[in-house]
């Protein structure tokens, strides 16, 4: 019987990097950098899609309007983002075997991307404790965690950092191939110029 995977969107983070705007609302095509990653989650067969929101939260939730999708406030947001994963996971129904985590300024990613680590995982035996893509010699996300097997250890994260010490050495990490959106995000306004040929809203100079 195949897993339940859900899809799993962390959009709280303040992206100081980028700047006094708000990183995750920058506009690309048109569309808020979020958007387009909640978007990608949505054109894939996971479900349920869910964003984890904390800094500029209601902007963030503005943003996702009218998309079927469940958006989750992290009050703890800034002990930085293993509190964001973990409420996230925390949220999922009991029947989620597993689950893509998404970051919320990857607006390259597509569903056919998110669909395509749910596949390996589905067709690995033993199911692997994380499906991680790799592209240009790198490991990068989105990344698929067995929540059966590493529930526990995710439960017990703290501080700024996601799954990926739980995952440095372990044998039962399936690496597939991965696109160029699933190696690109967004850090500075100068990165979304530079490799998107636009201008983030409200990045301009002011006098």
């Amino acid at each position: 019987m195949a897993e339940a995977v859900a899809a799993l969107i962390l959009a709280a983070g303040r992206g100081t990097r980028f700047g006094p705007e708000p990183k995750l609302l920058a506009e690309l095509e048109g569309r808020p950098l979020v958007r387009h990653a909640a978007e990608a989650a949505l054109a894939s067969r996971l479900r349920p899609v869910v964003a984890v929101l904390g800094a500029h939260a209601e902007g963030v939730r503005a943003a996702l309007r009218g998309l079927d999708l469940t958006c989750l406030r992290n009050p703890d947001y800034a002990e930085g983002l293993s509190t964001s994963l973990r409420a996230g996971l925390a949220s999922l129904p009991a029947g989620i075997g597993a689950a893509v985590i998404l970051l919320g300024d990857m607006p390259r990613v597509t569903g056919g991307d998110l669909d395509r680590l749910a596949d390996a995982f589905a067709g690995a035996e033993p199911r692997p404790a994380a499906v991680i893509p790799v592209h240009a010699g790198r490991r990068g996300n989105p990344v698929l965690l067995n929540l059966r097997r590493l529930g526990p250890a995710l439960a017990a994260l703290r501080g700024d950092r996601g799954a990926g010490p739980l995952l440095a050495g372990r044998d039962d990490v399936l690496e597939i191939a991965g696109t160029a959106g699933m190696g690109f995000d967004v850090d500075t306004p100068e990165a979304l110029r530079r490799t998107l040929g636009v201008t983030p809203s409200g990045s301009g100079r002011r006098s």
